[in-house]
């Protein structure tokens, strides 16, 4: 088991209704799979536990609880971490999932009140969950974050606050790496491209009027590998190889998950 006995914070550990798996859910999944003890972290309590629940029946052994938190609160971020130490001992692990897209648009037609809200889910969370955590390990001299991008962070996208929030979350990354490498501590990003997810499907389709089949179609059109949109599975094996100690020597990466639609780039 690639991550024995470790201990693993995964936040947005529930998902958005739909057909298919969500990133948090399939990470949260996969690295109980492989030994890890994993604090489920999401805003709806009963999402999250949806997730425990299929630990329990699909993970030998998976040791797991929930921990309802809105990880835009400092408050919250460190309560999830106080939980995960006072029943675990420790935390090696933080996986970044959170993340909307909600009431963007191109800069002339996003609200002030759209940026703000998208900055905050998707680049605060991030800040604060990492700075919550990063005491414990500093404190261990050891312990790996895996933050959630996008490709959207580096191609061309019509969508003004996600692809700049993204952007923050590349950058924060890198410092974040680079600040904490004297304390053994790791942090990297994976950049998903177009995923079969339930909020990229059910939301897009919904927010467009078209059908799930037509939106998927058109996505899977626009991947160069195989045609083929990726799932939440791809980005879970991606964040279960830097979260294991075969990507021990990994930090400061960006790492697209993407089918080969960031290399398309010039």
């Amino acid at each position: 088991m690639r991550l024995k006995d470790k201990v693993a914070i995964v936040t947005g550990a529930g998902q958005t209704p739909g057909d298919t798996a969500g990133n948090g859910r399939a990470t949260a999944i996969l690295f109980a799979r492989e030994g890890a003890r994993v604090v489920l972290v999401d805003r709806d309590r009963e999402s999250a536990l949806e997730t425990q629940s299929l630990i329990e029946a699909e993970a030998e052994g998976g040791r797991c609880f929930t921990f309802q938190a809105d990880v835009t609160r400092e408050e919250d971020c460190r309560a999830f971490v106080r939980a995960a130490v006072e029943t675990y001992g420790r935390v090696d692990i933080l996986r970044n999932n959170v993340g909307i897209g909600t009431g963007d648009d191109e800069i002339l037609s996003l609200s002030e009140e759209s940026w703000d809200t998208i900055m905050r889910v998707n680049l605060k969370s991030m800040f604060l969950s990492s700075r919550s955590v990063l005491p414990v390990m500093r404190e261990q001299r050891a312990g790996c974050i895996v933050n959630i991008s996008s490709v959207a962070a580096i191609c061309s996208a019509g969508i003004v606050a996600y692809k700049t929030s993204k952007a923050g979350v590349n950058a924060l990354t890198h410092q974040i790496a680079m600040e904490n490498a004297r304390y053994n501590i790791r942090a990297n990003v994976i950049m998903p491209g177009l995923m079969n997810t339930p909020m990229a499907i059910e939301g897009i389709s919904k927010s467009r009027g078209i059908s799930k089949d037509e939106l998927i179609r058109q996505r899977d059109a626009r991947v160069p590998l195989g045609h083929k949109m990726g799932t939440a599975w791809d980005v879970a094996y991606a964040a279960l190889f830097l979260a294991s100690d075969e990507a021990g020597f990994i930090t400061g990466v960006m790492l697209p998950v993407d089918g080969g639609q960031s290399a398309r780039i010039g």
